[in-house]
């Protein structure tokens, strides 16, 4: 605003004073408003935000560490133990593999007879799942010929078994990946396939390996009219 607009302002009265007034504070509000807007965005970089590194400016990008004062590198060093997880006690461990030393730092090639423990060993722990595998059942009722009047005779094979060609834990996996974890039919046939099947026919010839892939997506399939209408 220039002088002679500021004098016109002035003497138009009190009320024209006030509005231009409050017509300034409502523009440097907006304009702080802008300028903090502005400020978070420059201050952001792959630090503080989601943001990629290759996105930092050059005066931002964090600085490659290389060795300190004392001629060390950054990281843990050589012999350092670690500060790894609590070990969990030796009764609920499973199996344990032992590495013994071949040679000592000096040189010396160490005999069999040298190898003995003194103190405690340096230990590592690592937690594995188990070889997933389908156990296949085979249900049989054998015939017995009767002495009456010569016929054979068998039993009959329980509800539970005749009914389907898979186990209650077999059906309850593929509920949960089906209905309770929405897992597509398509996604649990290639899961099973992957994991199961494979898993308990691995040696067998390309046409008897097939079988067990087509009971496999069978039973996907008709699972599908129960898993549709709860995913509806």
């Amino acid at each position: 605003m220039e002088r002679a607009e500021a004098e016109a302002v002035y003497d138009a009265g009190r009320e024209a004073v006030v509005e231009v007034l409050l017509a300034m504070d409502r523009r440097i509000q907006q304009l702080e408003a802008r300028v903090e807007k502005l400020e978070r965005e420059l201050a952001k970089s792959s630090r503080n935000s989601s943001l990629r590194p290759s996105s930092d400016p050059p005066g931002k990008r964090r600085a490659v560490r290389g060795k300190d004062r004392s001629g060390r590198s950054q990281g843990a060093q050589p012999r350092h133990e670690g500060h790894g997880r609590e070990l969990l006690p030796a009764c609920a461990v499973d199996d344990v593999i032992e590495y013994w030393p071949e040679r000592c730092e000096c040189g010396h090639v160490f005999a069999e007879g040298e190898l003995l423990g003194v103190g405690e060993p340096a230990r590592h722990q690592v937690e594995e799942l188990p070889v997933i595998s389908a156990r296949v059942i085979e249900y049989r009722c054998p015939r017995v010929r009767c002495p009456g009047w010569g016929g054979r005779a068998r039993a009959l094979f329980p509800a539970d078994v005749a009914n389907s060609s898979f186990g209650p834990r077999f059906e309850a996996a593929v509920a949960v990946l089906s209905v309770r974890n929405r897992v597509s039919r398509r996604d649990v046939v290639e899961l099973g396939e992957e994991l199961l099947v494979r898993a308990y026919a691995p040696a067998r010839s390309r046409r008897s390996s097939s079988a067990p892939r087509r009971r496999w997506r069978s039973h996907i399939s008709s699972w599908g009219s129960v898993c549709a209408p709860v995913r509806a």
